[in-house]
C-alpha cells in the first residue's frame, strides 16, 4: 500500500539525499558520482520545470521535490515530480500583511525541509506550514509580524524530532521548536543579545552528551540544547547580520560573518547622554542627535521604532563598530562565554557577505564576488586565492561539492565548475542565462539549479524535457 511506503521512506533515506537547504546538516556536500561538467538549456539537460519567483532552495524527498515561491501578492508550496520535474500540487500560504525586504531579498527566501514524506514551510509573511506527499495542509502555525527590515532568510531544519527555526530580528529575536507532528510549540528560547540575522542553523553532536544547535546570531555565535533550548555556550565579537549556515567538523565549529561595520569604536552612552539628552529623559531623541548623526543613521538604530535611541539600541550600535568580520574556528563544547578559550583561529580576507562556506575532503572554499580562497581547516592558512576568469559577478549562491567537484553559481546565472583540490583549477563555466540567487542541489548523478524563472535538472547524456 502506498501510504505504508510513505511511512518506510523515513527509514531508507541516508547522509546521500538533499532534505534541507544546502543538504545534509547544511553541508553543501554530497556523495553523488557521475555528476555533468557542462550542462545549459540544451545540453546534458533532463528537464526544465519553470516556476514562479522565488529564492529557496529545492529539497527532496524518494519521490518529491518542494520549493516555495510567489506570484504577486501570493505565497505558493511547489511540489513537483523528482523524474519529470512535472508540477503535481501547489498550495498557497495566507498572507494577511506584506512585510519589507531588501531587493535582492524576497518574500519566499527560506528554504522548506522535509522527513523524507512531509514538508515543511516558512514564510515572514505569515509562520509556518506543514503539507503531506499529496499536498494536504497538516497544521499551520501563524507567526510574527516581524522587526526585521530586510526580511527573512532564516530556513527551518528537523533535528531529533523538533522542527527548529532562528527567528532573529530587530527586536524579540527568540530560537523555536515545535512539533513536526502538529506545529506545537514545544519549547521557545529568547535572544535579547541579538538584532536582525539571516543565518540557517546546524545540529552539533558531541561523543558524549546530548545534540546540541549551532546558531550563528548578530556579534556572536552560540549553542542551544536540542531537548530543551538552554542556552550552553557562547563566542562573541562576531560580525553584525549572519546569513550563513556553520560548518561542524567533528567537535570543530567553523562559521563566516561578513557585514559592514567594524574597525570603530563608539563612546558609552553614559557620555552620549551628557551631551546631547537636553531634557534628561534617559534617551535620545531624533532632535537632541540631529547635529551629530542624520536621520537615516537614527531610522537604522532606532530598532524598536519609538523614535528614540535607548541604551540597548546604542549598544547594538557599539557591537557593531567593532564587530570582527571573520572566518572563525571554534573547539564546541563548554559552558558560558568560550570567546578567550575556545577560539581556534581567525581569517579575514575575502569574505561572503552571504554564501556559506564549504569545507571538502579536507578543505575551505569562500566564495565572493568572482574570487575564490581556499583554506587549511587546521589553521586558517590560505592555499589558494583567484579570481574565476569568465563568472566574476556576484554570488548570493553558496557553494555546494560532490565527485571531487565544486559547484558555484554567480548571479547572472554561471555555473562554475571546478576541481576540487587546495590548487583548485576551473573545469568548466555554463551560462543558463538566468539569475540565481538558490543554492544547488545534487543527488543520484543529478544537479539541480533554480534561476529566477526556473528548476533546471542536468545529468550526463540527457535530452531535453521542458514543462
Amino acid at each position: 500500500m502506498r501510504w505504508l511506503a510513505w511511512l518506510l521512506v523515513p527509514i531508507a533515506l541516508g547522509a546521500a539525499d538533499w532534505p534541507q537547504f544546502r543538504g545534509p546538516n547544511g553541508s553543501g556536500v554530497s556523495s553523488s558520482k557521475g555528476l555533468p561538467e557542462r550542462f545549459d538549456a540544451r545540453k546534458n539537460l533532463v528537464w526544465r520545470t519553470a516556476l514562479p519567483a522565488g529564492h529557496s532552495s529545492p529539497v527532496f524527498t524518494a519521490e518529491h521535490i518542494f520549493v516555495t515561491a510567489f506570484e504577486g501578492k501570493v505565497l505558493q508550496t511547489l511540489c513537483l515530480d523528482r523524474e519529470s520535474g512535472r508540477i503535481l500540487w501547489r498550495r498557497q500560504a495566507p498572507r494577511d500583511r506584506q512585510e519589507a525586504f531588501q531587493e535582492t531579498n524576497g518574500p519566499a527566501s527560506p528554504s522548506p525541509v522535509t522527513d523524507g514524506v512531509n514538508v515543511y514551510v516558512f514564510f515572514g509573511d505569515f509562520g509556518l506550514l506543514s503539507y503531506d506527499p499529496e499536498g494536504r495542509e497538516r497544521w499551520r502555525l501563524p507567526m510574527g509580524p516581524f522587526n526585521n527590515p530586510n526580511g527573512h532568510g532564516s530556513s527551518p531544519i528537523l533535528a531529533d524530532g523538533k522542527l527548529v527555526l532562528i527567528c532573529d530580528q530587530d527586536t524579540g529575536s527568540y530560537l523555536l521548536a515545535v512539533d513536526p507532528a502538529n506545529g506545537s510549540v514545544i519549547w521557545k528560547t529568547m535572544r535579547p543579545e541579538c538584532t536582525r540575522g539571516y543565518a540557517t542553523p546546524a545540529v552539533y553532536r558531541p561523543k558524549n552528551g546530548p545534540a546540541e544547535l549551532i546558531v550563528p546570531g548578530s556579534f556572536e555565535l552560540a549553542s542551544y540544547a536540542v531537548e530543551t533550548g538552554e542556552k550552553l555556550w557562547w563566542v562573541s565579537g562576531l560580525a553584525w547580520q549572519p546569513k550563513t549556515v556553520p560548518i561542524v567538523d567533528h567537535d570543530r565549529i567553523i562559521v563566516n560573518g561578513w557585514e559592514i561595520g567594524g574597525g570603530g569604536k563608539a563612546v558609552a552612552f553614559a557620555e552620549l547622554l551628557a551631551v546631547y539628552d537636553k531634557d534628561h529623559d534617559g534617551k535620545l531623541s531624533r532632535g537632541e542627535m540631529a547635529a551629530s548623526r542624520s536621520a537615516e543613521w537614527f531610522a537604522d538604530n532606532d530598532l524598536n521604532h519609538d523614535g528614540y535611541i535607548d541604551e540597548r539600541e546604542w549598544g547594538f550600535y557599539q557591537a557593531l563598530t567593532t564587530a570582527d568580520n571573520c572566518l572563525i574556528a571554534i573547539r564546541a563544547g563548554g559552558r558560558g562565554n568560550v570567546t578567550k578559550s575556545h577560539v581556534l583561529w581567525r581569517y579575514r580576507k575575502a569574505l561572503p557577505n552571504t554564501s556559506s562556506p564549504l569545507l571538502y575532503q579536507g578543505v575551505i572554499y569562500l566564495v565572493r564576488d568572482g574570487i575564490i580562497t581556499s583554506l587549511n581547516p587546521d589553521n586558517g592558512q590560505i592555499f589558494k586565492q583567484g579570481r574565476l576568469i569568465g563568472a566574476l559577478g556576484r554570488y548570493w549562491s553558496s557553494p555546494i561539492a560532490a565527485d571531487g567537484k565544486l559547484f558555484i553559481v554567480s548571479e547572472d546565472g554561471k555555473v562554475v565548475v571546478m576541481r576540487a583540490a587546495p590548487d583548485w583549477d576551473i573545469l568548466a563555466i555554463n551560462n543558463l542565462d538566468e539569475d540565481v540567487f538558490a543554492t544547488p542541489a545534487i543527488l543520484d548523478g543529478r544537479i539541480y539549479v533554480r534561476t529566477r524563472g526556473a528548476l533546471y535538472c542536468f545529468a550526463n547524456g540527457s535530452r531535453k524535457n521542458a514543462n
